[in-house]
C-alpha cells in the first residue's frame, strides 16, 4: 500500500532487495500506508552522508516513523508487529513462534549476508564471475537444505501452518532471489518449491516484488 508524500511511515528501500521486500511484505500484509523512498544501490546512494545518518551501517532498507527511524529488516518488521497488532506476524503458539524465528534467522543470517551485494562483487572482482556464481549457489543450497528439513514437519499452505507469518516474509523474497536471479535448480527443495507459487498467489507478496516498485527499471523508464 505504498503512496506518495504525507504518510506517516517511510520507507527507504531499493528494488531488488531482498531485506527491504520483507518490509514491503509486512507493511502491505498490515494493511500500512507508506511513502517508497528509492535509495539506488547501483549509484553508490547508500553510502551519502543523508542515507547513513538513517543507518550508519550503510544497508536498505530504513524505516522512519515520525521521529523513529528504524534500520534493519528484522528490527523493522518486530517493530511494526508490536505497534500495528492487525494481522499478526507471529503465532501464539510459543513452538511455532520459534520456528518461526528459526526459519526467519536462517535466511537473515546464513544466507543473505554471504551472498549480498558486497559480496557477490568482492568475489567476482577476485575470482571471476563463475566462481562467484559457484559461491552464491553453495550457499543458497546450504540455507535451502536446512530450510526443507526445518519446515516438513510444520509446514501447511504455508511455511508453519496454514496463515502467513514471519517465517515466509523471509522466504518469499530469498526465493525470488535464488530462482528468477541465479537460477537455482529447485528439484531438491520440493517444499520451498510448493511455497514459492504459494507466495504468487498473495496479494501483498505479489504487490512487494521487485518488477513491482516505483525504481524497478519497467517502471522509471515508463
Amino acid at each position: 500500500m505504498a503512496a506518495g508524500e504525507g504518510c506517516p511511515l517511510k520507507l527507504y528501500s531499493y528494488y531488488l532487495s531482498t531485506c527491504a521486500q520483507r518490509v514491503r511484505i509486512a507493511l502491505n500484509l498490515k494493511g500500512l500506508r507508506f511513502e517508497y523512498k528509492a535509495v539506488d544501490l547501483m549509484k553508490g546512494e547508500h553510502l551519502s552522508p543523508d542515507f547513513l545518518k538513517l543507518n550508519p551501517v550503510g544497508f536498505v532498507p530504513a524505516l522512519v516513523d515520525g521521529d523513529i527511524v528504524i534500520a534493519d529488516s528484522f528490527a523493522i518488521i518486530m517493530y511494526l508487529e508490536e505497534k500495528y497488532p492487525q494481522h499478526p506476524l507471529l503465532p501464539s503458539d510459543l513452538y511455532k513462534r520459534a520456528i518461526n524465528y528459526q526459519a526467519a534467522n536462517i535466511v537473515s543470517s546464513s544466507i543473505q549476508p554471504l551472498q549480498n551485494l558486497i559480496v557477490e562483487n568482492y568475489i567476482e572482482e577476485k575470482c571471476g564471475v563463475e566462481d562467484k556464481l559457484s559461491w552464491v549457489h553453495m550457499i543458497i543450497g546450504k540455507g535451502f537444505l536446512a530450510l526443507e528439513k526445518l519446515l516438513k514437519d510444520h509446514a501447511g499452505k504455508f511455511a508453519t501452518g496454514d496463515e502467513i507469518y514471519l517465517a515466509d516474509l523471509f522466504l518469499a523474497p530469498q526465493l525470488y532471489r535464488a530462482i528468477e536471479t541465479f537460477n537455482v535448480d529447485m528439484s531438491k527443495f520440493p517444499l520451498l518449491s510448493r511455497l514459492y507459487e504459494e507466495y504468487k498467489e498473495v496479494p501483498a507478496f505479489e504487490d512487494a516484488a521487485p518488477e513491482k516498485q516505483p525504481d524497478a527499471p519497467s517502471q522509471t523508464s515508463a
